[in-house]
Parts: structure tokens; C-alpha cells; sequence
């Protein structure tokens, strides 16, 4: 039987008192690959933050990597973000800092101390995104495709159970995008759980998975056909 790694129940996410999705109910089991689409202000951000615990639950029963998110405090958040990892659209990395010094901040802040641990952690998660050679580098000096893999790498730092990537592809070209996937793919294909926001249709063809949709203040599945 597979284990939840994500439950919401009769939940409404709300932006800044409003509410954007209504009776929510979502169940999420390991190893599971989702995407999220919908339209820009449809409730795919506010729902990720949601889960991150950006956004407060407030309505309804959520549980996300073992954390009750309505009884969450803010103590807490650290400890649930470090079973987490997070894929932004902007990469967010620290520009004033090495690869590898990103990676450490990270590390650092989550509670590592050894030093020759923390680089051996940088080369594994590096190594896993075709990364390795490059932790010397700044990241003005990276494509954008090589600064979302090295993101991909800094949210696999702390062997998180659920990757939560939102419009990761979204300031990529197309060619780029598609040899992302190919490495969320092989992560999710090693037991990761990976639930994605898009706006890019056309991955969803090339790569499909179980697809949710946000419309109408709602959210569902739907059914998506491979690409011929």
C-alpha cells in the first residue's frame, strides 16, 4: 500500500482574504508525478505556498509529509521545509555565491556541520542533475537551464520526500524545458514525489502524468493524450 505524502480535505486556499479554491481534496501517495495547470490567478501559486506553508490553512484538514498544516506553527515551518524541496520559476539562487557556496548555505541553515559531508552531499545531488563540474562557477555564469538544474540539486539537498516545482520551465526555452523534465523524470522515476505547476502544455503531452486542473475555483483531474 502506498504511503500519503500529501492529504487535503474539504480545504479552501486563500490570497490575502480571498478565497481563490474552494473543497479541495487531494490525496498524494509516494512516488506519485502531478502537474498542476490551470490559468494565470486560477490558484496553482496560492495552492503550492499552501503546501510549503507560505500561505496559512486556515479552512479544512490538510497533512503534508506528516505535518498537520492547520495546526502548523511557525516554530515548525523549518523542520517541514527541510522534508520539502522547492523549485521556483526565478532559480533563486544567491548571486553573490558560488554554486557550491549556495549549496552550503542551504545545508548550513538546515543544520549540517561537517564540512567534508556537506561537500560530498554537494557532488551527490550536483552529479544526480549533470551539474558536477560546475560548483565553482557563479551563477551569472549558467544558462538558465543550468541554473534550474543547480535549483533542482540545492532541493534534493536534504533528501526531501515531496519536490514542490512551481513554473519551473517557465523562463526556459523549449529544447531547455524538455531536458528538465528528463531530469525531474528520472529523479521521480528513483522514488521521488513531484507535484509541478505549468502553463506548458506541451511537456504535459511529451511527458504525461496525472494532471490536475484549477478552474472556476476548483480543482480536478483531468485526462491528457500523448503526443503522436
Amino acid at each position: 500500500m502506498s504511503q500519503s505524502v500529501l492529504s487535503l480535505k474539504n480545504v479552501t486556499i486563500y490570497q490575502e482574504q480571498k478565497s481563490i479554491l474552494s473543497e479541495v481534496n487531494l490525496e498524494v501517495n509516494q512516488g506519485e508525478f502531478i502537474y498542476i495547470i490551470g490559468k494565470t490567478g486560477s490558484g496553482k501559486s496560492s495552492l503550492m505556498k499552501t503546501l510549503y506553508a507560505d500561505l496559512p490553512l486556515t479552512d479544512g484538514e490538510g497533512s503534508v509529509v506528516g505535518f498537520d498544516l492547520g495546526t502548523l506553527k511557525e516554530n515548525d515551518i523549518p523542520f517541514l521545509r527541510r522534508k520539502i524541496g522547492i523549485v521556483f520559476q526565478d532559480f533563486k539562487l544567491l548571486p553573490d555565491r558560488s554554486i557550491d557556496e549556495n549549496m552550503l548555505f542551504v545545508l548550513k541553515a538546515t543544520g549540517w556541520t561537517d564540512n567534508i559531508e556537506m561537500q560530498i552531499r554537494i557532488d551527490e545531488v550536483l552529479n544526480k542533475v549533470g551539474m558536477k563540474d560546475f560548483g565553482k562557477k557563479m551563477p551569472h555564469q549558467l544558462s538558465g537551464g543550468e541554473q534550474q538544474r543547480v535549483a533542482i540539486a540545492r532541493a534534493l539537498l536534504n533528501d526531501p520526500e515531496l519536490i514542490l516545482a512551481d513554473e519551473p520551465t517557465g523562463n526556459l526555452d523549449p529544447q531547455t524545458s524538455v531536458e528538465l523534465l528528463e531530469v525531474l523524470k528520472k529523479i521521480n522515476a528513483n522514488g521521488r514525489t513531484i507535484i509541478m505547476a505549468t502553463h506548458d502544455y506541451a511537456l504535459l503531452m511529451k511527458f504525461p502524468f496525472k494532471t490536475l486542473k484549477c478552474e472556476d475555483s476548483k480543482i480536478f483531474e483531468v485526462v491528457q493524450q500523448r503526443a503522436v
